[in-house]
This record gives C-alpha cells, structure tokens and sequence, in this order.
C-alpha cells in the first residue's frame, strides 16, 4: 500500500497545485519534467482513444448510410481500415513524416522505434499512438465514398498505400517539419492534413469506379430515393454523436501538452469550440435544406461533420460566436456540395468529400481571420499542394489497380448486393 501511495502522490499533488494556481498571467508551471512529461503523455493517450472510438463512429455511419444489402462488407472495411493503417503506420508511416529533413519533402521509410526521453516532453509510444489514429482516420473517410461497388481486397491494397505512404508525406510536410511547416503553414488539427486528404483521395476514387448501377437518370438527376435508401438513419445518427465525441480528442489532444495551466485552459478552450462548431453546423445544414420544404437529417448529419472539420485547423483562436460561424458555413458547404457531386454524376455514398474535403478547405483557408500568424497566400498554398498531391497520386494508385486486379464488382454481383459477392455474411434477413 506504501508504495502505490508513493507512487501517486507525485501526480496528485501536482495536479492539485495546477488546480490552485494563482489567475495571475497563468505563469509557466514549476512542477518537474518528469511530471509534465506523465501529464502530456496522458493527453495524448486518453485523446488518441476517443479518436480511436471514431472508427466505431464511421463504421456506424457508413453502415447505416449504404443499403441493406451492403452492411456486411462496410464493417469488413473498417476493421479491416484499422488494422492495415496501423501496421503501416508503425512498419513505414510514422517515421516518412518524422524523419524529413527540416523543410525537405520526405522522410525514411523505416519501422517505428521507442526511443523516449524526459526533456522530449511526452512518451514516444504515446505520440505513436496518437498519430496513428490521426492515420486511420484519414482511411476511414475513403471507405464510405466508394461503397456497394468496390472489391474489398483491392481497398485494402489502397489502404495500405494511403495509410504507408501518402498520407504520412503529406503529414511530414507541416508536422513533421517538411516544407509547409517552414513556409508558415497552419493546420492545427488536420483540416487539410487529414480530412481534405481523406476526401481527395476518395474523390479520386470514386471517378476512376464510377457511379453505383442506376444511381444517376440519363438527365443526370439521382434515381428515385428508395433502391438506394439507406439501411438505418438511426445507425447513422449514433455514428454521428461518436465521431463529435472522439472530434474532443481529435482537436483537444492536437494541443500537445496539458503539463501547465495554460496549456489545460487551451484544451477547454478547443473543446468549447469543437462542440459549438459541430452546433453550427447541424442547425446550418437544417435552415438551408428547409429553404427547400422539408429539412433533411442526412445533411443535418452531415452538416455536424463538415462543421467540426471546419473549426478543425484552427480550433483554439476564435472566440466561440465566430466557432459557429466557421461551422455553420461547413455546414451549408456540405449540402451545395453534394448538389454540386450530384450535377457531375460522382457518386459519394456517404457524402464524406464535401463534408470532409470541402469542409476543410475552407476551415484550412479562414484561420488568418482568428489567427495573426497565419496568412492567407500560404493557407492557399498548402491547400492547393495537399489536395493536388493526394488527388493525383491517389488518381494514379486507383487507375493501376483498375487496369491490373480491377477494383470494380460485375454487375452481377454488385446487383446481389456485396454482403452476398464479397463476405457471404449477410446483415439484414429483411431485404425491400
């Protein structure tokens, strides 16, 4: 019992002597190295498992979003997403982005190893683990854009590519120290970095396949709503809640430390706006799609993911007014922008490219408005560089795949549905 007393006592009266500082300026806190080292190493473990949970949040929502015909395969995907970008991320991925020369454009493709030390601030399997989930994260938006008519195994081929190779350079670009982070580049959390990546990548993806069998009317309109209904909007709306939720850990953990009383006010400060972004969002999306008569959930939903990837890239400067203002246009970029897919016939089953990738542009390009350090001319640049990167190397991945192994279900299969062509294991008994 003494010795487990001894062991907590460090931290407990550390965190009580945070609790207690005086309001004055917040000074820099004078507790050890080593206790804010177990303080920022607890933040990045305790936000890299609510970012973790949002792969339950995609599953759900992806589930939920495709036909009932499809459900089976959705999950395959995302657990299968999981564990192929976390073995990349530790075989390649972490040290591509850490390992680039200052300003350079890529790192080493080497494994991962724990070399931690007190004066680094935090340990090195906690950031690991941290920008792991960051990786996957990434994937995760790919997967839903593509769905009832790609071949399982061919998207875990670009998983891995995504989750190996593109990602972590672009990632080392701004956070590992590459050329962007030199030229003044800013992206908190990942507007760009992760979600516009995402939704490039998807938006790639899902020209090469093409659209869904009768999804779009020779005018170009969608086909009537019901043969491609989706299976459960209360799957989706669960989905939902855990991906705001894990969103805390997402924006929150990007802080990067909590072992001093600013960084802990910075952190409530990020989780305020996140949750006030993601509001924004929702009730944007809902006014906008009741302009047309009827107020759609899906785009309620979706508009909640384009606000909280909205406020993403600059979640701690704003106040919280102008937060659900920055949420509140990804939001209605969400639902012009899936109007704009429908008009070019791209079929994005989820809607994850205009809550993903649009969304993040424009919180990537709004963040000189509440951050002085920023400028729009090189928010400008990382966007366009990031987004043009991703999408052509992705367009070029897909296209070798389409023209070797193939990447698109036959008509026949994906008539059937691909619970029945890819896994055999059908989700619902019940079909339409």
């Amino acid at each position: 019992m003494t010795k487990f007393l001894n062991k907590i006592s460090v931290p407990l009266i550390s965190l009580i002597f945070l609790l207690n500082m005086s309001s004055a300026g917040y000074a820099e806190s004078t507790v050890s190295a080593e206790v804010g080292f177990i303080f920022n190493t607890l933040l990045f473990l305790m936000c890299g498992f609510l970012v973790f949970f949002m792969a339950c949040g995609f599953a759900m929502l992806e589930s939920g979003m495709v036909t009932s015909k499809s459900v089976s395969v959705i999950c395959a995907k995302n657990i299968g997403l999981v564990s192929i970008g976390a073995i990349m991320f530790w075989l390649v991925g972490y040290n591509l982005a850490y390992g680039i020369p200052e300003g350079g454009y890529i790192g080493k493709f080497i494994p991962w190893k724990d070399a931690s030390k007190i004066d680094t601030g935090y340990a090195d399997g906690s950031d690991w683990y941290f920008q792991m989930v960051f990786c996957v994260t990434t994937v995760s938006i790919v997967s839903g854009t593509m769905a009832e008519r790609i071949k399982l195994w061919p998207f875990f081929l670009f998983a891995a590519i995504l989750a190996g190779v593109i990602y972590p350079i672009v990632m080392g670009w701004q956070w590992g120290g590459g050329w962007l982070a030199k030229a003044g580049f800013s992206d908190f959390a990942g507007s760009t970095l992760v979600h516009s990546t995402g939704g490039a990548a998807a938006l790639a993806g899902a020209i090469i396949i093409g659209p869904r069998l009768g999804r779009f009317t020779k005018s170009g309109a969608p086909a009537p709503l019901k043969p491609f209904a989706a299976s459960s909007i209360p799957l989706v709306t669960l989905g939902v809640f855990i991906l705001w939720l894990g969103w805390f850990g997402f924006n929150g953990g990007s802080q990067l430390a909590i072992g001093t009383a600013p960084d802990a006010i910075a952190v409530s400060k990020i989780f305020i706006n996140t949750l006030l972004a993601g509001a924004g969002g929702v009730m944007a999306a809902a006014a906008v799609t009741r302009l047309s008569g009827k107020t759609d959930v899906v785009q309620m939903l979706n508009g909640c993911i384009g606000g909280l990837v909205a406020i993403t890239a600059e979640p701690l400067m704003p106040s919280p007014f102008a937060s659900i203002l920055i949420g509140a246009v990804g939001g209605i970029i969400v639902v012009y922008g899936t109007k704009m897919l429908f008009a070019l016939k791209i079929d994005d089953v989820v809607g994850a490219i205009p809550a993903h990738m649009f969304a993040g542009i424009w919180g990537t390009l709004i963040v000189p408005a509440t951050n002085s350090g920023a400028n729009f001319g090189t928010q400008l640049l990382g966007v366009i560089s990031i987004n043009a990167f991703v999408f052509v190397a992705a367009f070029i991945v897909w296209s070798l795949m389409k023209a070797t192994m193939g990447i698109r279900l036959s008509k026949e299969a994906e008539m059937k549905g691909t619970d029945v062509s890819e896994t055999g294991v059908i989700a619902y008994s019940i079909r339409d």
